[in-house]
């Protein structure tokens, strides 16, 4: 996950930079009364985001003090000097902070100062193996490591080199025996590598439970340890199969696809081909042939009703991320109006962990903040199915792709293009592997909330939008939707109000709402939402002067129950009640 650096003072600043180089984290400029900090540390801590601070190690501890609790589930916490030279990993030492503190300590010339017992005399704790090993017994581990402080030895049975290199003594006749096994542990401290592939094949619409059962028997039937499973491999025809998806989820290891053709290739290594396999889907075989790709077949294909099932054994750990192909994934990403703090944790998390970013150039340069290598594809505003239709191919490819989106990607944005282009057919149609990715929205702050919260609550009842950009919507549905929305007595926003070319629709949707509503009916002109130049204004119906209004411009009109006041402040406020006058009277 990535790391947060936080700050207190611009002193500060040039190590948090280098760390946020070096980590690929993200600084977070807390000010030097720390405004902000004790709500956002422990929002970080409880979401296991590792916290990197350049500070004073009392001010991290101080903040997070009363929400320890579970050492198991804490993430690294690390203390950096301002000038970089001391680096002091306080929480998470054997959840990575230790390892963290190194490597920061490395690139800055400083000095890590791990105080775990273990990492004081061995460079790595017997509970945190390296990836590609999982421990299968932890609670064997405190006394192993107790004993090996005192001067015992590790009798070891398998491969582990890791061990040695972390500076462990290895003998023949040890006394802490330690074994490294794709079979399930027994009672000595037990490491399972990675080295198991499930490749699997199955009928389309199977079942999630019975092919996660298959699996299951298969791997009890030959007592290999769940943990020792790198990967679910399958044909990439399958990427958006639920029930393969839901195996590798059960399983907590990715699904990594092969090509048929890359699966043919193993054609001579296979116990039981099929003809029939073959003609269907270009490879004689799915599960073994996958399974193979591991490096050799441990166990032959299993079969249920509609799922098939074999296990591939590699001589080292697999590397997942580069084993096979990924199923592509493409983010529909909401940021709000323009400012930062208007984005959702959701929209966040996934800019952070895209690869490609796709969109309109000045949402590119809206969330530039965010930015940590991923590439950019820029497009201009009228470029909209173009956009779209990349950002699925580029997905298809088994990128992790984000299309921006200001406001919110369903409304007036690219998200129904999206499932549009998805469903197409003929030319418009978008490759075969570009409809298998896996699409995922992340909603975000719409104009007409952010117009409205600006100005009261102008939408706290039954409200609408309505764009009045006749580009996709022929005119006469406008108007039509203009009188609907008028004579139901709606809120109303209008999206895309006036352009160079469209000017004259907008003062006609101010003269169908007049003929339904007070002419002191409050409105909201809100220009540039979110952005330095931002102005709100709420003014009455009848003044609303449409010359003034632009393509950077929502306008919010209210119903005739709306009601707008001026505050101690001198701001005015518009909200729309919803009758809980009328209850309240009702009640007495």
């Amino acid at each position: 996950m990535t790391p947060a650096i936080i700050i207190f003072t611009t002193a500060s600043a040039a190590t948090a930079s280098r760390i946020a180089t070096l980590t690929g984290g993200r600084v977070h400029a807390c000010g030097p009364a720390g405004e902000g900090a004790a709500e956002l540390l422990p929002r970080l801590f409880r979401e296991r985001v590792p916290i990197i601070g350049v500070c004073a190690a009392g001010i991290l501890i101080r903040l997070l003090a009363p929400y320890l609790g579970d050492k198991h589930n804490e993430p690294p916490v690390i203390a950096v000097s301002a000038d970089g030279k001391h680096v002091v990993p306080l929480l998470g030492g054997h959840h990575g902070a230790n390892h963290m503190a190194h490597d920061i300590a490395i690139q800055l010339g400083g000095t890590a100062a791990p105080t775990t017992a273990s990492d004081s005399r061995f460079s790595r704790g017997l509970d945190e193996p390296p990836p590609g090993y999982v421990l299968a017994n932890p609670e064997t581990a405190k006394s192993a490591m107790a004993a090996l402080l005192n001067g015992a030895a590790i009798a070891l049975t398998g491969h582990a080199p890791w061990l040695e290199e972390a500076g462990y003594p290895l003998v023949e006749n040890g006394t802490v025996a330690i074994t490294v096994s794709e079979k399930r542990a027994g009672d000595t401290l037990t490491y399972h590598p990675q080295t198991l592939i499930a490749g699997m094949g199955c009928e389309r619409g199977v079942d999630a439970a019975e092919a996660i059962e298959l699996l299951q028997t298969v791997l009890q039937e030959n007592g290999l340890a769940p943990q020792s499973l790198a990967a679910i491999a399958t044909i990439d025809l399958k990427s958006d199969e639920t029930a393969l998806n839901a195996v590798a989820a059960h399983f907590n290891v990715p699904l990594r696809l092969f090509s048929a053709e890359e699966l043919a290739e193993e054609a001579d290594r296979l116990p039981n081909p099929s003809e029939i396999v073959r003609a269907e889907v270009g490879t004689p075989g799915v599960a073994e042939a996958a399974a193979i790709k591991a490096g050799s077949l441990l166990v032959p294909k299993h079969k249920s009703k509609k799922v098939t099932c074999a296990i591939g054994i590699a001589p080292e750990p697999i590397e997942a991320a580069h084993f096979g192909g990924r199923r592509g994934e493409l983010h529909l990403v909401g940021i709000g109006p323009g400012e930062a703090m208007q984005r959702t944790t959701s929209a966040v998390a996934a800019l952070e962990r895209t690869t490609d970013w796709v969109g309109y150039g000045l949402y590119l340069d809206l969330v530039d903040d965010l930015k940590t290598g991923q590439v950019e594809h820029r497009f201009g505003l009228g470029d909209e199915e173009p956009r779209v239709r990349h950002a699925l191919e580029l997905a298809a490819n088994g990128k992790s792709v984000a299309l921006i989106c200001s406001g919110d990607a369903q409304i007036y944005a690219m998200a129904a293009l999206v499932f549009e282009l998805l469903q197409a057919t003929g030319t418009r149609a978008v490759s075969p592997a570009a409809q298998r990715v896996m699409v995922e929205s992340h909603p975000g702050i719409s104009a007409f909330q952010m117009a409205s919260a600006r100005a009261g609550a102008l939408i706290g009842h039954d409200f609408c939008c309505i764009s009045l950009s006749d580009l996709l919507t022929p005119r006469a549905d406008i108007l039509k939707r203009l009188d609907a929305a008028a004579l139901g007595d709606f809120v109303t926003a209008f999206y895309n109000p006036r352009s160079m070319r469209r000017v004259d629709l907008v003062e006609k949707a101010k003269q169908v709402f007049l003929a339904h509503r007070p002419p002191e009916t409050p409105v909201i002109i809100a220009k540039s939402l979110g952005r330095p130049e931002e102005e709100v204004r709420v003014i009455r119906l009848d003044a609303l002067n449409t010359e003034e209004i632009d393509m950077l411009t929502i306008v919010l009109i209210g119903s005739s129950q709306s009601k707008a006041f001026t505050r101690g402040d001198g701001n005015m406020i518009t909200f729309t009640p919803r009758g809980y006058q009328r209850k309240a009277e009702a009640a007495q």
